[in-house]
């Protein structure tokens, strides 16, 4: 007995011990090498095929800038989100270190360009130093820099989550010209406050050495985890209102408003873009928030956020509608709505769920269970559907979404979306009114290192953010036990008793994460600065994942044409071209430039069997949507109002790849006002990931009646890819046509 109890006490130590025995995770090893110029030329030499076909169809010149396709948003596991689904018990595949997003976009998506934008509230000092380091080997191996084969971008996530709609900002992204140690920010600005402070908690004992007694073969990832934390929790922070260049190297460095993280970048003083995406995704940000409090001349800055995404692995977020979930008392209290135009606010569904346990679901009582649930709901934020015991995911049925949006963003705010921000103007100045203008782009968002995901519709463990439980036991174990008692929860309870990343819905918002898209540029060559330079004019769009090709332009500029993405007068009634071809048709596995450019078994490690390998033959664009946005001239305009989805349907020739068409506005000039246009180029329909988001069987009266959910966890076999058909297509940026 003796004997016995030593040994237990020896093997409790051990394990305590080696909770302590982690390893640093660093940026990995990139093992491929440029792609051959004669492949570069080739996918030019196509892609100027069907420019020159369009161009006849059009009887105007080809056009001189080249499409380059690129992704301006990828994570790794220096992202501690990113390495949390990573994890054995989430069935993660292990770490994703920067060097893999190398190797992916060369020789699995076949990208001309991409960003690193891990979160920065999780780059220690030597995360810092080693992400520039891997992005300067990435650029030296792309050969002659005027023309490379691939162009990385070096930035840095600033993910703000605001407890309230007051403060609640958002994410932007941060992206940088340069990449040499003298032309980039010492360190990156993080923004302090909720997100920081969640990834910085020392987490509970059990939380340390459970997963390793529980997994034990797999411990080394469970005690590189807390090495992964604990190298961030040593970092002090930097002291406050101290100029950026005069704080010391290893510090955090934080900005917990827009205002303060433009501030910093100027200080710098280097070339920079603040890129916000994921406006509209309802997981992190607060019911009744709206983009208004960001059009001031504090919180936005039009030299620096001058791009917004659009589209992404996380959703869509251009799309306005009128409904709201909540409404403010004069005392700022939030009041829940009810249904309307098909929409279900969640706070709703919550007292619906609890109407269903009474036993007289129409009595005065089971009303005011009912009416607490709903006020709870909203106190408690995002851990909202916790206040409710016990209620699984399709008890939810497809609360918060978007019933009639594209591939919407998960518990859907329309305040924030880029339809809404276009709309909006900002009368504090009645001599110069405030507005935005933004160039649109789309991007992946991915968090597995792999940039520019959307090529194929494959792989949704690997080319989504779905992730989960490995089997039923952990799923009970990573969830907190729900309560018996049929009452709803008091919010005060949840907001204490649970830990941030237990209060976010991420087993509903499985089904809700695509593959992701494209950012595209018409540059004047393949270097970094022609890139840059796309981008700060704006001549750029978004796709939802394939490389459609997309031309926008006035016709009726001052000077003659004017390209996507400017602001400009026109002459007479404006005048408009669209030129857009589809995508290539993939043919499945991968090229011979990319099983002789990496190994067999790094290849099946990132490509996961197949890569970008286009077929002579592409898709067909089936119509162009306009969208005309009137800018607000008053006050008491509302953005519904305003906002004309789509004004203008313009079907293309059956049979072919290439769509030209041309259109007019005739009531110009009758508006009196600026006026915003930009184009969706549909392609044919084809099988997508995640399409179908909670795939909603709809009853007699229209309404969703049974959800049936592709999780992320082991209750969906990982080779299901939950495939439903859906119309990719392309975003231009928008032409600002003034009286």
């Amino acid at each position: 007995m003796h004997s016995w109890r030593s040994a237990a006490v020896a093997a409790a130590f051990a394990i305590v011990v080696g909770a302590c025995g982690g390893e640093h995770e660093g940026p990995g090893t990139i093992t491929g090498k440029r792609i051959p110029d004669e492949v570069v030329r080739a996918r030019a030499a196509a892609q100027t095929r069907t420019s020159e076909a369009l161009a006849r169809r059009a009887v105007t010149p080809a056009p001189t800038k080249q499409i380059l396709f690129g992704d301006l948003h990828v994570h790794t596991t220096f992202s501690a989100d990113a390495f949390m689904m990573s994890l054995p018990i989430l069935q993660g595949e292990g770490a994703h270190p920067v060097a893999n997003a190398c190797d992916f976009a060369r020789y699995c998506s076949a990208l001309d360009f991409w960003s690193i934008n891990d979160h920065a509230e999780a780059l220690t000092p030597q995360r810092w130093r080693e992400t520039k380091e891997t992005v300067r080997q990435c650029n030296a191996l792309a050969g002659d820099p005027a023309n490379p084969d691939l162009v990385t971008f070096l930035g840095w996530e600033w993910t703000q989550i605001g407890r309230t709609a007051a403060d609640h900002y958002g994410h932007k992204n941060v992206v940088l010209l340069d990449t040499e140690d003298d032309r980039v920010p010492v360190r990156p600005i993080n923004s302090e406050g909720f997100a920081t402070q969640a990834m910085r908690q020392q987490p509970p004992l059990r939380v340390r050495i459970g997963p390793q007694l529980l997994d034990w073969p797999n411990r080394q990832r469970y005690r590189n985890l807390m090495t992964f934390q604990e190298e961030l929790r040593v970092v002090p922070d930097c002291p406050d209102d101290v100029n950026v260049r005069d704080l010391p190297e290893d510090c955090l460095e934080g900005a917990s408003t827009p205002e303060v993280l433009y501030r910093k970048l100027h200080e710098w003083g280097y070339e920079s873009l603040v890129i916000p995406h994921g406006t509209t995704w309802g997981i992190y940000t607060p019911e009744g928030s709206s983009w208004d409090k960001q059009l001031t001349r504090t919180q936005h800055d039009p030299e620096l956020q001058t791009l917004v995404e659009v589209f992404s692995g996380h959703g869509n977020s251009e799309e306005h509608r009128d409904w709201r979930a909540v409404r403010f008392e004069a005392d700022g209290t939030p009041v829940c709505r009810e249904p309307h135009d098909g929409y279900e606010p969640c706070c709703w569904r919550a007292g619906e769920i609890i109407r269903a346990r009474c036993d007289d679901p129409t009595s005065a009582a089971c009303d005011a269970r009912v009416d607490t649930t709903r006020r709870e709901f909203l106190t408690a934020g995002s851990a909202g559907r916790l206040v409710v015991p016990g209620a699984e995911l399709p008890d939810w049925k497809n609360c918060g979404s978007c019933p009639d949006c594209y591939l919407p963003a998960m518990n859907y705010r329309p305040a924030s979306s880029v339809q809404y921000m276009l709309a909006r103007t900002n009368f504090d100045e009645p001599n110069d009114p405030l507005r935005f203008h933004f160039g649109f782009i789309a991007s992946s968002d991915n968090h597995r290192a792999r940039p520019g995901t959307g090529y194929k519709e494959y792989g949704r463990p690997y080319n989504t953010e779905a992730a989960g439980a490995i089997d039923e036991q952990w799923r009970e174990r990573l969830l907190e036990p729900a309560p018996p008692a049929p009452e709803p929860i008091p919010a005060a309870t949840v907001m204490t008793n649970r830990q941030a990343y237990q209060q976010l819905d991420f087993e509903r918002q499985a089904s809700f994460f695509m593959t992701g898209g494209l950012v595209a540029v018409h540059a004047t060559g393949r270097s970094r600065h022609a890139i840059w330079d796309a981008l700060e004019r704006r001549e750029v769009y978004g796709t939802s994942g394939p490389q459609i090709l997309l031309w926008f332009d006035l016709l009726s500029g001052p000077n003659g044409i004017v390209t996507m993405g400017q602001a400009t007068p026109t002459v007479g009634p404006p005048r408009f071209r669209v030129r857009a071809a589809g995508a290539f048709k993939q043919a499945p596995g991968c090229p011979e430039v990319s099983t002789s450019g990496l190994s067999a078994e790094r290849l099946e490690r990132l490509c996961r069997g197949e890569c970008f390998n286009p077929t002579d033959e592409r898709l067909p664009i089936t119509r162009v949507e306009v969208v005309r946005i009137r800018r607000q001239v008053r006050p008491d305009e509302s953005a519904g109002s305003l906002i004309d989805d789509p004004w203008k349907v313009l079907p293309c020739p059956e049979g072919t790849a290439e769509c030209v068409v041309e259109f007019d506005d005739p009531d110009f000039a009758a508006a009196d006002r600026e006026v915003v246009y930009y184009v969706r180029a549909l392609q044919a329909p084809t099988p997508a990931v995640n399409a179908g988001a909670l795939r909603c069987e709809y009853d007699s009266s229209d309404q969703c009646g049974h959800v049936n959910p592709c999780y992320g966890d082991y209750r969906t076999p990982l080779d299901e890819d939950c495939l439903a058909m859906n119309e990719e297509r392309a975003w231009s940026s928008p032409l600002y046509v003034q009286p």
